[in-house]
């Protein structure tokens, strides 16, 4: 639904964008992600045909957004960081403006009332935008974007300034527009993309560095799946019959409570031992009290790719 070709954009002689390139397919939740600077709003900007590109392309639903704007634009729904909202405007005054200006041709009355309800701002319907609090504020805004149904969603900080509770149900309803649209969602808050996206990709100094999910990602970067589990047996037995599991690399003592050590297991790219291992503990009668997976963390991944060796420095800061 979204393709991105070789797109630039430079102001003067800084490359902002720096010929980036990434798809996002239907019913797929993008999170993009970047340090301030890094051209993540930028980018944002040249997809919704809000500035203009230096070079390359932007593509939705195969339309080029500089050459028929308002063709790919009919195809976007999009909430800015800061809602572009009219304070002296009742909620339903100021979407059906939305819907005049987008030339919808749904029925009006179900298709307001419909959207209304996905949000959660039926009962505010016909109160002044500026008697609403900063969440009700961003769930308006969220809802000027679904107006007309379109196929593509770009939410820029959709959770800006609502509570907890709030979070997590524009998190579910996310999730289901995911479903039936095409998302992109940038954010600064990590576990919120953890939660909501299916796939990642990270912009550093207007480049992508990273395109994959968390997954893959965190395979790549730490080149080994890493276990770590707590065996109760002999310690240097234990040691011997992991490391001669095959795919194990390496298998080290890393703490010990009550006198059951814990060991770091890493093995091979792509090679799963936990039935080996399982096997070859039961075999020996020493119990797995405890197994979980040690891999990297959205905010060591997201560190590592934007400020390289020194991440775990400036983390420690």
């Amino acid at each position: 639904m979204i393709e991105v070709r070789n797109l630039s954009k430079h102001y003067g002689d800084k490359r902002a964008v720096d010929g980036i390139s990434f798809t996002a397919n239907d019913g797929e939740i993008l999170g993009f992600l970047g340090p301030n600077g890094a051209g993540k709003s930028t980018t944002m900007n040249m997809l919704t045909g809000y500035i203009s590109s230096t070079g390359g392309q932007a593509l939705i639903d195969g339309v080029d957004i500089l050459e028929d704007p308002i063709k790919a634009k009919k195809n976007i729904g999009y909430l800015p960081e800061l809602p572009p909202l009219y304070m002296d405007m009742t909620v339903k005054e100021y979407l059906n403006f939305i819907y005049d200006l987008k030339k919808c041709k749904l029925p009006r009355v179900s298709h307001l009332k419909d959207i209304c309800g996905l949000v959660k701002i039926d009962h505010v319907y016909k109160r002044l935008i500026r008697n609403l609090s900063k969440g009700y504020r961003q769930r308006v805004g969220l809802a000027q974007a679904l107006v007309g149904n379109p196929p593509v969603l770009i939410l820029d900080e959709p959770t800006v300034g609502l509570d907890p509770k709030q979070i997590i149900e524009i998190r579910t309803l996310i999730k289901r527009l995911g479903k039936n649209h095409t998302v992109i969602l940038s954010s600064h808050i990590l576990s919120e993309v953890q939660a909501v996206c299916d796939k990642i990709i990270v912009i550093n100094e207007g480049r992508i560095v990273a395109d994959d999910t968390e997954t893959a990602l965190s395979d790549k970067l730490t080149g080994a799946h890493i276990l770590t589990a707590k065996i109760e047996g002999d310690t240097e037995k234990v040691t011997k019959a992991v490391k001669a599991i095959k795919g194990v690399r390496k298998c080290e003592k890393v703490n010990e409570r009550d006198g059951v050590f814990e060991y770091r297991i890493e093995s091979s790219e792509g090679t799963d031992i936990r039935r080996e291992l399982f096997g070859s503990m039961a075999a020996e009668g020493w119990p797995i009290l405890e197994l979980r997976s040690a891999e990297m963390s959205l905010e060591d991944i997201f560190l590592k790719l934007t400020l390289g060796d020194n991440s775990q420095g400036e983390a420690d800061e």
